[in-house]
């Protein structure tokens, strides 16, 4: 059994621990409600931008277009986003599982655009060819680095070195509910459930000057729109996470600091029996 004096100093030292989580949890649980507030905020307008261009797609045939048509050769881009810190539970690796575990991104065919120092120390470390290095934008997202990650993506898709474009991230359902999620950016597939809607529907589609260029530019601002959403909500699922895991660590620290409390108690009650029996042994001898 250990010496009360092991004890004591275990239990200061998760003492220090649970105070450090219950001040990372504080913090995080700020955070996560201004994050929370720009998700909801940003939500509905890239919710709209998704089934709109869906609905124009579906609506639309025989188009010939490059964001439409699924090149032969070049390679795979997967956006893959994740945080620059630890201490957020499965957050992480969660989304590292999702592209390891897609037999699609094989490590020979694939190139990685990651944003977040832990995605690129894990993928790094498994084989995978990181392409960019884009985790100063995981700090404060905008939606001017969105289009500037999109512009880069965008040309090499057009120049035909990569041919297919994935974003792998967080999607923020609620405060406990985070969803590693995997979406294909280009070439755009239409959905078909919207698509037979859309066949359903009376309504006509009418593009100026020709569906080409309407295309053309309206695909781009779609793929911005989808990766702004994107970090948005992989922020608030960051903090989300971190929250869940300082409360647990938190927790578990009580109930450690507990246990050890009993077994200090026992150790100290322990001690004081074995002194009085030795004095009370001496006590006797004497007489």
């Amino acid at each position: 059994m250990a010496s009360m004096r092991d004890i004591k100093r275990r239990r200061t030292s998760i003492s220090s621990t649970q105070q450090i989580t219950k001040a990372m949890k504080l913090v995080a649980t700020v955070k996560l409600q201004k994050a929370k507030s720009h998700a909801e905020n940003v939500a509905p307008y890239f919710e709209y931008m998704y089934s709109t261009v869906c609905s124009m797609l579906a609506k639309t045939k025989n188009i010939e277009h490059p964001y439409l048509t699924v090149k032969e050769g070049g390679k795979k881009a997967v956006i893959v986003i994740t945080s620059n810190r630890g201490l957020a539970g499965g957050y992480n690796s969660n989304v590292v599982k999702l592209v390891t575990g897609d037999e699609r991104f094989d490590k020979d065919n694939t190139e990685l655009f990651c944003i977040g120092h832990k995605g690129i120390e894990a993928l790094k470390h498994r084989g995978y060819n990181i392409s960019d290095d884009e985790s100063d934008v995981m700090e404060a997202p905008v939606y001017t680095d969105a289009a500037r990650i999109t512009r880069v993506l965008l040309n090499r898709y057009a120049e035909g070195e990569i041919n297919e474009i994935y974003l792998c991230y967080t999607h923020f359902k609620n405060t406990v509910v985070h969803t590693p999620t995997c979406l294909k950016l280009l070439p755009v597939e239409i959905d078909p459930e919207e698509a037979e809607k859309q066949a359903k529907s009376n309504v006509l589609m009418i593009f100026e000057p020709n569906p080409e260029e309407a295309i053309g530019m309206i695909i781009p601002k779609y793929v911005t729109s989808l990766l702004y959403g994107a970090l948005i909500e992989a922020a608030a699922s960051e903090n989300g996470a971190r929250m869940q895991a300082m409360d647990s660590a938190t927790s578990n620290a009580e109930e450690m600091i507990d246990d050890l409390t009993l077994k200090y108690n026992r150790a100290r009650q322990g001690s004081i029996t074995q002194e009085l029996t030795e004095i009370i042994a001496g006590a006797e001898a004497i007489s």
